[in-house]
């Protein structure tokens, strides 16, 4: 694992492969990139329009505001060059020259490091190589990746990357392992997965000893890839060490979470070391199977898994097993059980009880009610008074036109509560509202569930006033 000083570098790819740039928008870009809070911005060469070696990178070079990074990636690998060997050394060496930070030859092209070494030497270069290994296929066994990792380390370069992309974010354990071998052999190692499943190998790159955490740049996500605002905003990775506890949401869809905005900040202050990050996790019983370090020592549980996850659950609160959902998981630290909760009933009674006052105190109680399938709740009639509350993610980003019940029905509402909370103003309670409803927004009872889940994650009270400030603000 990382150490408490840990040095690593927030690094902005800016350059796209999916489309050639102009010189003058990279010159633009590293500017952007700075401003946004990287330390570092990665170069491709073979992503540059008409590249001309030398004009090209004397612009850049010269008119750097920060370390760079210059790469070529190969056509094999699906880049846009067409470039030839002789042309790829040339450039590289032109890029020691004048004044690259860092330059990166992937394994397979590997012979031309002596050259490139000795260029380095006679040109009083202080300018890193990086060798590279990209594995587009599933992620290989441990053992696989150790030789790869061998075969790098091998070539005598100063620092070495390996990128995978991962099917299921239980692979990202063996890129997790690499880390503490490589600090052994005290060569600096940039380890990650791309795409979504693979954010965490970024998010949790200071715990294990990273040299590279990668974020994107405003207006051009990539997946897998933090944006530099989430990084400097919500995560702020300086705080990030061995000791630091990880939790995060299991989720499936997960890019939609909010929580890390809020339990990021609120960690920091009450001056607790964890970090909350979003889980894309497609099976539960391998994920826990795999994540079964005390490191990570709780979990929110969302959409799709509330219900399924309690057999997995060691222990299950009276609460959260009567309702049939657990959306709060604590690693209890005795005897490492897990331990399941539900913060959500809570939440969502308070929340209507604050907007009805006297009336919803009865709400609390078991209702008795009539169980009728989602499709025909399009023809049922409410009582006049009634109470509506979507638990479902009808309305959810991206499909914000839809409404669970027909829009004719909603006046019969006395109260309309959605559990959604992006957007904040869902369609449901914009049209509740027209209809005279009294409306609570998911925002709310998100803001509720949270505090819960705070005191159990950090077994602290929760600065209230603090997150509500960051919901009020940033929802």
């Amino acid at each position: 694992m990382g150490s408490a000083n840990q040095v690593f570098n927030i690094c902005a790819p800016i350059t796209n492969e999916q489309q050639s740039v102009s010189v003058e928008q990279i010159v633009n870009n590293m500017n952007h990139a700075k401003a946004e809070g990287a330390d570092t911005v990665e170069v491709r060469l073979d992503c540059i329009t008409s590249f001309h070696p030398l004009l090209h990178l004397k612009i850049i070079l010269q008119n750097k505001p920060l370390p760079v990074l210059i790469a070529n990636r190969k056509k094999w690998d699906g880049s846009l060059s067409k470039g030839d060997d002789s042309m790829l050394l040339e450039a590289l060496q032109l890029a020691l020259e004048l004044g690259a930070d860092f330059i990166e030859v992937e394994l397979k092209e590997a012979s031309c490091l002596p050259t490139l070494m000795e260029h380095k030497r006679n040109h009083n270069s202080h300018g890193k190589i990086i060798v590279s290994c990209y594995v587009d296929d599933i992620t290989p066994p441990q053992e696989e990746l150790l030789q790869l990792v061998a075969r790098m380390q091998a070539t005598g370069s100063d620092i070495i990357k390996l990128v995978t992309h991962a099917a299921d974010i239980t692979e990202l354990t063996r890129i997790f392992s690499l880390f503490p071998h490589c600090q052994n052999l005290q060569v600096p190692l940039i380890a990650y997965s791309v795409g979504e499943r693979g954010l965490i190998s970024q998010l949790l790159c200071p715990k294990f000893g990273g040299f590279f955490v990668y974020g994107s740049l405003a207006g051009n996500p990539i997946p897998g890839i933090p944006s530099l605002d989430s990084l400097k905003e919500a995560y702020k990775l300086e705080g990030v060490n061995e000791d630091t506890k990880v939790f995060g949401l299991i989720s499936k869809p997960v890019s939609h979470s909010k929580g890390p905005i809020l339990h990021n900040p609120s960690f920091r202050h009450v001056n607790y070391n964890g970090i909350y990050v979003p889980m894309f996790v497609d099976d539960l019983k391998e994920f826990f199977s795999t994540y079964s370090s005390p490191d990570f020592s709780g979990f929110s549980v969302g959409i799709p898994y509330k219900e399924e996850v309690l057999r997995f659950c060691d222990e299950v609160h009276p609460l959260a097993q009567s309702i049939g959902a657990v959306n709060t998981i604590i690693r209890r630290p005795g005897d490492g059980k897990l331990v399941g909760y539900n913060t959500d009933c809570e939440a969502a009674i308070t929340a209507i009880e604050d907007a009805l006052i006297d009336r919803a105190k009865s709400l609390a109680c078991a209702v008795s009610g009539e169980a009728q399938p989602y499709k025909e709740l399009v023809n049922f009639e409410p009582e006049k008074g009634a109470i509506l509350a979507n638990a479902t993610p009808i309305g959810m980003h991206p499909n914000t036109d839809r409404i669970p019940v027909a829009e004719s029905t909603l006046e019969h509402y006395l109260l309309v509560f959605d559990a959604v909370y992006t957007p904040r103003r869902t369609r449901l309670l914009k049209e509740a509202d027209a209809a005279g409803a009294k409306t609570v927004g998911g925002v709310e009872m998100f803001l509720r569930q949270a505090i819960g889940q705070f005191n159990l994650f950090t077994g602290l009270e929760a600065p209230i006033e603090f997150m509500r400030e960051i919901v009020l603000s940033k929802f």
